[in-house]
C-alpha cells in the first residue's frame, strides 16, 4: 500500500467527496452526467416507443434513469414532459388528474419555448443539462408558436376548471316510514346550497329512495379528451416524431386513484404520438383494475414492465455496479480512489447493508467515512474504512430508513409495522438467524406484506429457489435477509447466526427448517 493510500481519509478531498455523495443521492437534471446504467439495455428500453412502467425500490435509481431519458430525448429534440407525482400527494380525484394534466402541459410548454427553438450553437444551454448539443434542427418557429398558443388556452381552461367547486345533483329523495313521509331534493352548485322538502304525517311502512350523483369536473375531462388527443397529434406532426410524458413516483398519489390517472393519459396517448413512462414502487401501486370497462394499463398488452432492481442474489453484478458508482464520484475528487479509501470487506459489507439500493449504499458509505475519520488512521482497524465502520454507519442509517418507511407506507403503515415487528421477532427470537425462508406459493396478506417490506427496503431477496435438506419434499422456498440495520451493532447480534452471503457454503447453510417463516 502506498503512502497516499495510508493518508486518504485525512485528505480534504474527502470533504468534497461527501458533498458529491449528498448531491448524487438526489435525482436532478444536473446529476444526469453521473448516471450509470444498472443493467445493459435498461436505458434503451426506457426510451423506446412504447408505454413503460419502471419499477424499483425507493432509492434504486428510477428517477435518475428517467432524468437520463429526458436528457437523451431532448438532445434528439423529442418533446418531453417530466412530472414529479409527489407534488400531488393527498390530492383527491378528479382534482389530482386535472392537476397532473396542468403540470404535464406546463412542462411541454416550457420544453417548446426552450429546447424546441434553441439553436445547437447555444452550447451553454445544451451543455448545462444535456452534455451536448442536438443534431436535429430547431422546430419551425411559426408552427411552434401556434402550438404554444393553443397549449396556453388549454392550460388556462384546465386551471379555471380546477378552481371551480364540484357540482353535485341529487335528483330526488323520498322516505316513507310508519309515522312520517319525508321527500325533497338538494343541490350544491358553485357553492350556494339549495335545500327543499316537505314533511307529511302518514302511516305507510315502505322505504323508497332515488338518488343521482354527477361530477361536473369528471364530465369535463370526458368531454375534452378529444381536444387533448388532437393537441398531441399536432405536437407529433410539428416534431416529426413522438412526444414523451414521464410520471415519476406514481406511488405518492392515492392508490385508489392511480389506475384512473394512468387510464386517462393512456386514452389520450393511444394513436396520437405520445408515449407514457411511469416510474413507481411495484407493490405500492395499482396500474390496472379489472372493471367494466377495465381501468388503467395491462402489463404485456398495453405497457412493458422494466424492473431496475438488482437483488443481493446477483451479488457479483451488484458489486460491479456499485464500484462503478463510487469510482465515478471519486473521478471528481482525485487522488481519492476506491481501494485507497475502503478495504475489500468494507465494500462487500456496504453492498449487503444497502440491500442493493443505490441511495442507501451511498448514504451508508458517507456515514462510514465519518466513523472511520473519528477513530483516526492509527486505530487498530487500519487507515481505511473497514467492515466495523460500515456496521456502525448501518445502524445509524436505519433511523432514516424507518422514517422513510413511515412516509411511504401511508395508510398501510400500522399493518406493515405489525407485520415487520412479527418478522423481526421471528428472526431474532425463533430462527435466531438473519435469513428466513418463505414458501414460494405463499399468498394472502402475509405475502403482500412481505412484498411491500421488500419495496420499502426492510427485507431483501437473497436466493429465489431453495429446497430444505429434509422435512419438506417437493416444496420450493425463497430466501430473504432481514435488513442489517435491525441487528447490526445490537446486543442480540451475538445470539444470531449471521449467514454470510459470500460464503461458499451459503446455499447449504440456508436449507434449514427452523428458518421457515409461515407468517
Amino acid at each position: 500500500m502506498s503512502k497516499d493510500d495510508l493518508s486518504q481519509l485525512r485528505l480534504e478531498q474527502v470533504d468534497n467527496l461527501i458533498i458529491l455523495c449528498d448531491e448524487a443521492m438526489r435525482a436532478t437534471p444536473e446529476n444526469v452526467k453521473r448516471f450509470i446504467e444498472p443493467a445493459p439495455g435498461v436505458l434503451a428500453q426506457s426510451k423506446a416507443k412504447q408505454h413503460s412502467l419502471i419499477f424499483g425500490r425507493r432509492g434504486s435509481g428510477k428517477s435518475s434513469l428517467l432524468r437520463k431519458v429526458v436528457a437523451d430525448l431532448t438532445i434528439d429534440r423529442r418533446p418531453i414532459s417530466f412530472v414529479d407525482m409527489e407534488t400531488f400527494k393527498g390530492h383527491s380525484y378528479p382534482d389530482v388528474l386535472i392537476s397532473v394534466l396542468i403540470k404535464s402541459l406546463q412542462e411541454f410548454h416550457t420544453w417548446l419555448e426552450t429546447a424546441a427553438l434553441t439553436p445547437a450553437t447555444k452550447t451553454t444551454f445544451w451543455n448545462r443539462f444535456f452534455g451536448r448539443a442536438p443534431e436535429r434542427k430547431p422546430f419551425k418557429k411559426q408552427g411552434t408558436q401556434e402550438v404554444i398558443k393553443e397549449l396556453e388556452q388549454i392550460i388556462s381552461d384546465l386551471e379555471n376548471k380546477l378552481l371551480q367547486p364540484e357540482e353535485v345533483d341529487i335528483q330526488s329523495k323520498q322516505i316513507s316510514t310508519g309515522s312520517y313521509e319525508v321527500s325533497g331534493s338538494a343541490g350544491v352548485k358553485n357553492s350556494p346550497i339549495e335545500l327543499g322538502g316537505a314533511f307529511k304525517k302518514g302511516g305507510g311502512a315502505t322505504l323508497e329512495k332515488s338518488e343521482g350523483y354527477k361530477s361536473i369536473k369528471t364530465e369535463y375531462l370526458h368531454q375534452n379528451i378529444l381536444k387533448f388527443q388532437r393537441f398531441f397529434n399536432k405536437l407529433s406532426i410539428l416534431s416529426e416524431g413522438p412526444a414523451y410524458l414521464i410520471l415519476d413516483d406514481l406511488y405518492h398519489i392515492r392508490r385508489s386513484d392511480q389506475a384512473k390517472v394512468i387510464d386517462y393519459f393512456h386514452r389520450i396517448a393511444k394513436g396520437n404520438g405520445l408515449w407514457l413512462k411511469i416510474g413507481t414502487i411495484k407493490h405500492r401501486s395499482e396500474w390496472y383494475v379489472h372493471t367494466d370497462p377495465p381501468t388503467g394499463v395491462k402489463l404485456g398488452d398495453d405497457a412493458k414492465e422494466i424492473n431496475i432492481d438488482i437483488s443481493l442474489e446477483k451479488f457479483s453484478t451488484l458489486k460491479t455496479f456499485m464500484q462503478k458508482i463510487l469510482a465515478n464520484l471519486m473521478n471528481e475528487t482525485p487522488p481519492i480512489t476506491v481501494n485507497g479509501l475502503l478495504n475489500t470487506t468494507a465494500i462487500d459489507r456496504l453492498i449487503i447493508a444497502s440491500g442493493g439500493v443505490t441511495r442507501d449504499f451511498i448514504g451508508i458509505f458517507t456515514k462510514a467515512i465519518n466513523h472511520a475519520r473519528e477513530r483516526g488512521p492509527e486505530h487498530h482497524r487500519g487507515p481505511r474504512i473497514g467492515a466495523e465502520d460500515v456496521n456502525l454507519a448501518t445502524g445509524e442509517y436505519g433511523d432514516i430508513k424507518r422514517e422513510e418507511f413511515k412516509l411511504d407506507a401511508d395508510d398501510d403503515r400500522i399493518a406493515l409495522e405489525d407485520a415487520f415487528t412479527k418478522l423481526v421477532s421471528f428472526c431474532i427470537n425463533d430462527a435466531k438467524c438473519n435469513i428466513f425462508l418463505v414458501d414460494i406459493k405463499m399468498t394472502g396478506p402475509e405475502r403482500e406484506a412481505i412484498n411491500q417490506l421488500i419495496d420499502l427496503r426492510l427485507v431483501h431477496l437473497v436466493q429465489s429457489r431453495v429446497t430444505l435438506k429434509k422435512g419438506a419434499d417437493g416444496l420450493v422456498f425463497e430466501a430473504y435477509m432481514l435488513d442489517t440495520s435491525q441487528y447490526t451493532a445490537s446486543r442480540k447480534v451475538r445470539d444470531l447466526d449471521l449467514i454470510d452471503l459470500n460464503s461458499k457454503t451459503f446455499s447449504e447453510d440456508i436449507r434449514k427448517k427452523r428458518l421457515l417463516y409461515a407468517g
